[in-house]
């Protein structure tokens, strides 16, 4: 009988967000007769952690509530504490907080395989996070990314050897995203899911909106999210006199329901890596656009499932969406085309799969 690995995944919190999914698809994914799965976390905490312990997936909280206070040293304790208890053999850290625990930690601790993933563009982070991440990539085993633009940048930026990154696409669960009746009522909504950030431009979303609402009656604009941005949204809806055609709706968990509702996505990002909402976005049929940057092209490819415009450029994105918003039966075939290569090429199954073969790799050696 093959041998049975403790492994023990980390994440900051268990809320809604893209890693805390991602972690949680892959944790309860993993085939349990050959990975004793652990999921650790600083905040106590998250609406996921019910889903990753109905599983049978235990969740420990190791308190760091701050690096430059004592909380980290004592939540160092606990993890070397737990990873003897359990016999823990391979850690993994999810998102940059946990990757800045997990790597000094886990060697400390001679965890025998030492992962962290980069989800994420560096520069957005701030100088002092990014110099202890490059420490962290020097003690990890073995950096994950999710797109190749991600891949580039950790070996040019960052200067990561090539042979030390995993390429492990973002998966969509197509039991939840997948496409559905559109609401009755003819009206062509334009939408969004993020979280309003400054590098997402929800601003830039906004500004084109009102200079392509005017090609149909009824053109709606529906931004889902919460965020720092959001009274300065509002604002600026309010000043460009949008009214009830722009609508904003708190972040929640029935995603994939607010994203049938939507004709076109948009994500006008100015960073973005491999963006699980708009793989999701295209699971559930919406006819995509997005800036041209990072992973965006890996997903949409312009033309044929959806549209890439120049990332900034308010004319560019006005040209696209009033291309999409005059012509239904180019919308249905973007739709049709980017629902297609969600569910054949990126499924859940997928991304469990290849993350499994990374750790069974780590283990075996």
């Amino acid at each position: 009988m093959a041998e049975r690995w403790p492994i023990l995944l980390m994440v900051r919190q268990l809320h809604y967000g893209g890693c805390e999914r991602d972690l949680t698809r892959i944790a309860t994914g993993l085939d349990p007769s050959r990975f004793d799965v652990h999921v650790g976390c600083f905040d106590p905490e998250g609406s996921l952690r019910k889903e990753i312990e109905a599983a049978g997936i235990p969740v420990t909280v190791f308190p760091v509530r701050s690096f430059a206070s004592p909380s980290v040293l004592r939540a160092g304790r606990e993890f070397g504490e737990y990873v003897r208890r359990h016999g823990i053999r391979l850690v993994h850290a999810y998102d940059y907080p946990t990757a800045m625990f997990v790597a000094p930690a886990g060697k400390f601790y001679r965890v025998p395989a030492v992962l962290i993933s980069q989800l994420s563009y560096r520069t957005l982070r701030r100088p002092s996070e990014r110099r202890v991440l490059r420490i962290c990539d020097r003690l990890a085993d073995i950096i994950v990314v999710n797109c190749h633009a991600l891949e580039r940048h950790m070996i040019a930026d960052e200067g990561v050897p090539a042979e030390r990154l995993y390429l492990c696409y973002n998966g969509v669960d197509t039991g939840v995203f997948y496409p559905g009746p559109r609401p009755a009522g003819g009206r062509v909504v334009i939408g969004s899911v993020c979280v309003l950030r400054p590098e997402k431009r929800m601003d830039l979303l906004l500004d084109a909106f009102s200079r392509a609402r005017v090609l149909a009656p009824g053109i709606e604009l529906l931004i889902v999210g919460d965020g720092p941005l959001l009274p300065q949204l509002e604002k600026q809806r309010d000043a460009l006199g949008l009214g009830d055609s722009c609508r904003f709706v708190a972040a929640n968990a029935n995603v994939a329901e607010w994203l049938r509702r939507m004709d076109i996505f948009v994500l006008p990002s100015s960073s973005e890596a491999f963006s699980n909402a708009l793989l999701e976005a295209m699971a559930c049929g919406c006819a995509p656009v997005g800036s041209r940057v990072g992973g965006m092209p890996e997903l949409i490819e312009h033309g044929e499932r959806g549209f890439l415009f120049e990332s900034g450029n308010r004319e560019d994105l006005v040209l696209r969406l009033s291309e999409l918003v005059r012509d239904p039966a180019l919308r249905a075939r973007f739709s049709q085309a980017a629902a297609d290569f969600a569910r054949e090429t990126l499924p859940m199954e997928r991304a469990v799969a290849t993350m499994a073969r990374l750790y069974e790799r780590m283990l075996e050696a």
